[in-house]
């Protein structure tokens, strides 16, 4: 098992990263970009109105709570969110390329910016306390074209009281979720369409080499029932019952248990996949002051205070962070080494050839 050791002993030194996803999202959801997101973008792009266009993939039930010290501060300008799962929101920034309507982008996969970033997108920017951010958790150009705010990992959610009717025993790690038991019982989030699923599938591919696994995933692909378009979705699905096992990441599966479901959240053995929730400013002709002072505020203390309520692993330290409940109290050591510049770049023939193999299984797209 490889771990992340030399990230390991930077980290250790900052409080904040002993804190506690998932494109959507990174949490993720399986929700549809709004209609009205490309009108409210048009009319953000009015010079001199004080609006600006937010694409991100954090989460539908923290984005109102970390937008309130926002809005206290800033009332006279609108944000219009545009939220989906990370490989939804990639994928429209991309379609956009020549167009943009985003502003900024919030909360989104480091790698999916680093995507964004190798194809001319992202126009630098360096907010102010970027000095403060680790260095890996930001872009190492100066002035930076992307700043990180905390770290999601994969878990998985399992559901005890139908894994016990069953009469079968809590998965710990990967290579338990191969075993011919749990044929049929397991879900996990399309890589295509999820930060989450991407995550886990290139972490797969860092722990066990590219071949290797590959012929791990073709064993998984026995025992999977479905493949989501969410990250959140598997552990959600876990939490009701209708399928025992969900690989997930920590936040939701947490969130599942918190609201009395009966799961248990596991982080593998091995070591999990991760990625980065980052920020970003979105290259276009007319660049407005809101959004660089969006990005100020992303990074500042209040936010970061609301991030860490929800993640363990947070960009800035902060000496009064802690580990919000549900996570290990080591949570750096669980995270696998990661080459996020090497992801990004083997992004799309990963993605290509995963849905080559496996997304027939995938459910239906709303």
């Amino acid at each position: 098992m490889k771990k992340w050791t030399g990230l390991l002993a930077t980290m250790l030194m900052l409080v904040s990263f002993l804190a506690a996803c998932g494109q959507g999202t990174k949490s993720e959801g399986a929700n549809q970009l709004k209609d009205q997101s490309a009108g409210a973008g048009k009319e953000a792009a009015v010079s001199g109105s004080k609006e600006i266009t937010v694409y991100t993939a954090l989460e539908d039930d923290q984005i109102e709570s970390y937008l309130e010290s926002y809005k206290s501060t800033y009332p006279d300008v609108k944000v219009n969110i545009v939220r989906d799962s990370t490989g939804v929101i990639t994928a429209k920034l991309l379609a956009e390329k020549d167009n943009p309507v985003a502003d900024v982008v919030w909360g989104t996969a480091a790698t999916s910016l680093l995507v964004l970033d190798q194809n001319g997108m992202l126009e630098p920017y360096s907010p102010a306390g970027v000095e403060k951010v680790t260095p890996e958790f930001k872009d190492s150009q100066n002035p930076t074209h992307w700043v990180g705010i905390d770290a999601w990992e994969t878990a998985f959610a399992v559901n005890t009281v139908e894994l016990k009717k069953k009469g079968l025993a809590i998965p710990q790690s990967y290579a338990d979720l191969i075993k011919p038991e749990y044929k049929g019982l397991i879900v996990m989030p399309n890589p295509a369409s999820s930060g989450t699923g991407f995550l886990t599938v290139s972490g797969l591919q860092q722990l066990l080499g590219e071949e290797e696994a590959w012929k791990y995933m073709d064993k998984l692909n026995e025992n999977i029932a479905t493949y989501t378009h969410s990250g959140s979705k598997p552990a959600k699905l876990a939490g009701t019952g209708e399928y025992p096992i969900g690989i997930s990441f920590g936040y939701r599966s947490i969130q599942e248990k918190k609201k009395g479901a009966p799961v248990e959240v596991v982080f593998p053995k091995e070591g999990s996949g991760w990625d980065v929730e980052a920020n970003a400013l979105i290259k276009k002709a007319d660049i407005k002051p809101e959004a660089k002072q969006f990005l100020d505020w992303a990074i500042s203390a209040e936010p970061m205070k609301k991030y860490n309520e929800n993640y363990a692993i947070i960009s800035i330290k902060d000496d009064a962070a802690g580990i919000p409940e549900g996570y290990s109290k080591d949570p750096v050591s669980q995270l696998i080494k990661n080459d996020l510049n090497q992801t990004a770049k083997n992004r799309d023939a990963t993605l290509a050839e995963w849905t080559k193999r496996y997304d027939s299984k995938s459910e239906p797209k709303q």
